[in-house]
């Protein structure tokens, strides 16, 4: 008895975590994405180009410009010293302008405040704020964040004029989470010493990744001679160039873009911390490999805080974490194979649908009304005596002015 009564409390158990784990897979709905170039000033060129960059990439992939906010010091692309006039580029090439005719800017210039950003995440903001300066996200949000500029341990510089600190961001994700404003978090800085910025975070569902380590700069990518200074960072360059490989059913997962990093190519040690995450970042392999490739000189193999949870995580079942997670704008939609368009999905039904243009309404032409008849009946039709008196009544007036005439003559 006792045995039947020990195997039903266990499968009571296990049915349990099942529903409580597809429960939490089933709360990701909408996807939100925070961007923030803390810089300004014309030799900070390349954290816009920085900030533009992700803002492409993550519209390109799904998120509308409705779930974005850009937080953009603005004052590059119409510099007086910037040859290509309305522009910003983040090649030397010039292949592709990353301002163009399509980017809403929703802090600008002084807007772009420690105040205002951790206003915005926490909610906190003035009624008289619109709704594209909000982050209107909710429990079943995943939140994209990613932060670049001029930055130290465990601080990020705003506009050179105020400090925003590991312990501020901290503070203001619990509150995030206390007050039911995200489901997940991915966090990812670009600045020297970037790995210090998620140092202090204690809350859970939150992923994140940096640049360099503590006592590390981070570097420019290369610059462009025609514009005059750095055009992007050599970190969220190698970022980008990976990301072009995703599309928007792309099942690539967050250990595929850690393991892409190259320190090398990037001149940084980037790290991950995700033993507050809950999901596995990707299979067992490579994942396991990270932070060993060629040139990594951080001892442990990587900067990695979490890495022994892995194998915890992957133990328990749970769905792995995928980029498009994050960055797409379509969730929990599974697709067999990639970039396959929606007729290519309906090419194996035996009756597929057949898409035909609508058929437009009738076009209705203007007709003006019909005149409104003028009657044809006068006066005199009327009354036929009228015309022979008013013909009378005429010469006796007329005959009565030319005899009056004659007798003052005579007088």
């Amino acid at each position: 008895m006792r045995l039947l009564s020990l195997s039903f409390s266990l499968f009571t158990f296990i049915l349990l975590l099942s529903l409580s784990q597809s429960h939490a897979s089933s709360q990701h709905t909408n996807n939100w994405a925070v961007l923030v170039c803390s810089s300004r000033y014309w030799f900070n060129y390349r954290h816009m180009a920085n900030a533009l960059g992700m803002y492409r990439t993550v519209k390109r992939l799904g998120i509308p410009d409705s779930n974005i906010i850009l937080m953009l010091a603005d004052d590059a692309a119409c510099n007086e010293r910037n040859r290509f006039a309305g522009s910003v580029y983040a090649n030397p090439g010039r292949h592709l302008d990353l301002y163009g005719e399509n980017i809403e800017v929703d802090y600008r210039g002084y807007e772009v405040t420690v105040e205002n950003f951790l206003r915005l995440l926490t909610g906190r903001l003035p009624p008289s704020f619109p709704r594209s300066k909000r982050l209107l996200t909710d429990s079943s949000s995943n939140i994209f964040i990613y932060l670049t500029g001029h930055g130290g341990n465990e601080f990020l510089k705003f506009q050179d004029n105020e400090e925003v600190s590991a312990h501020d961001i901290a503070d203001a994700f619990h509150q995030m989470y206390e007050g039911g404003r995200y489901n997940e978090i991915f966090f990812m800085v670009d600045t020297c010493q970037a790995n210090s910025m998620y140092s202090k975070f204690y809350s859970p569902g939150i992923l994140a990744t940096g640049s360099s380590v503590v006592g590390e700069n981070s570097y420019s990518h290369e610059n462009d001679y025609d514009i005059g200074v750095a055009v992007i960072d050599s970190y969220t360059h190698y970022v980008l160039e990976y990301m072009e490989k995703v599309n928007k059913t792309s099942r690539l997962s967050m250990a595929d873009l850690f393991t892409s990093y190259d320190v090398p190519k990037i001149g940084s040690h980037p790290g991950v911390r995700s033993d507050l995450f809950d999901r596995p970042l990707g299979p067992e392999h490579p994942m396991n490999e990270y932070g060993l490739g060629r040139g990594w000189t951080v001892e442990g193999g990587g900067e990695w805080v979490g890495r022994e949870m892995e194998a915890e995580k992957r133990g328990r079942g749970l769905r792995e974490a995928l980029i498009t997670d994050f960055f797409g704008g379509v969730v929990e939609v599974d697709v067999d194979g990639e970039g396959e368009s929606v007729l290519q999905l309906f090419e194996d039904l035996e009756c597929p649908p057949v898409f035909k243009e609508p058929t437009p309404p009738p076009i209705k032409m203007y007709s003006p009304p019909p005149p409104t008849p003028v009657s044809s009946t006068s006066l005199f039709d009327e009354y036929p005596f009228l015309r022979p008196s008013l013909a009378f009544v005429i010469l006796g007036a007329l005959f009565a002015f030319v005899f009056s005439g004659v007798i003052s003559g005579r007088s």
